[in-house]
């Protein structure tokens, strides 16, 4: 007989599963644990979150100020400094892009996470301190992208 057909629980810990509406006899039969009546005890009767009875909800109570315009965002393509050893050559979007490492047409934004082995020659548009600080100790080069404004005003 293997070992296999032996396997059980540890003793105490498991715990049987309440088998509800299964007649008086169980003890969760008749009202099957949802008590008497109101809207707890009804098929779908629960509220939403956030629903306060009827009363005002909080989220309507409360003043609403401000305003984010997502166009506005500048969000950067985060790559390690550990993440550089996997491009050949010069580092750029373009081939951060061919490495797999960004997305097609992203900002990117190097951190000094890990540490780089090899001189590199870096063109991205945004760079930490100590990331640039790293790069140039080990005999590379950094170069920033100027940023250019994504709207301009209409003019007169």
């Amino acid at each position: 007989m293997s070992l296999l057909s032996k396997l059980a629980p540890k003793e105490g810990s498991t715990h049987y599963r309440k088998r509800i509406g299964r007649g008086i006899g169980s003890g969760m039969g008749g009202t099957s644990t949802m008590g008497h009546k109101g809207q707890i005890a009804r098929a779908g009767g629960r509220v939403r979150r956030g629903f306060e009875g009827g009363q005002t909800p909080l989220s309507r109570r409360l003043p609403k100020f401000g305003f984010t315009n997502v166009d506005f965002a500048t969000n950067y393509q985060i790559v390690n400094l550990s993440d550089l050893s996997k491009v050949e050559g010069n580092v750029d979007s373009a081939s951060l892009y061919a490495a797999g490492l960004v997305t097609k047409g992203s900002q990117v934004k190097i951190l000094a996470k890990g540490e780089v082995k090899k001189a590199v020659s870096v063109k991205v548009h945004f760079i930490s301190a100590k990331a640039k600080e790293a790069i140039e100790k080990a005999g590379g080069k950094v170069e920033i992208i100027p940023q250019r404004a994504k709207y301009k005003r209409a003019s007169k």
